[in-house]
């Protein structure tokens, strides 16, 4: 599931992603993300950090918070990892990707992390 405010940005990483043979939902706020996890149970959440209502590490806490098994979130924005500081590794994200560092294979990597 692709959650980004910008419509834009989620039909460029939605192409590329069913190109790289993923199935993918979308959500533009926080709050869709948190209701759309529950019906479509993701096993891979692409999570901007600067969203309209919640910021990306309050969605991925309310994403691992979901009875069942907890999607693997990946923080995403056009701004660099060091510039959120710890809080990138103190949130229950998997980690953090770039924007433009996007690809399918990057995202196969966080999935078979730890497994």
């Amino acid at each position: 599931m692709i959650v980004d405010d910008h419509d834009g940005f989620r039909s460029f990483a939605r192409g590329m992603l069913e190109a790289a043979g993923f199935t993918v939902a979308e959500a533009a706020t926080g709050a869709e993300a948190t209701e759309a996890a529950r019906a479509v149970r993701p096993g891979l959440v692409l999570l901007d950090i600067g969203l309209p209502d919640f910021d990306g590490f309050e969605v991925a806490r309310r994403l691992a918070a979901l009875a069942g098994a907890a999607p693997v979130v990946v923080l995403t924005s056009t701004r660099e990892a060091r510039d959120y500081g710890a809080r990138i590794a103190a949130s229950p994200a998997a980690g953090f990707l770039p924007k433009d560092q996007l690809s399918g294979a990057a995202l196969r990597r966080f999935l078979t992390r730890d497994r």
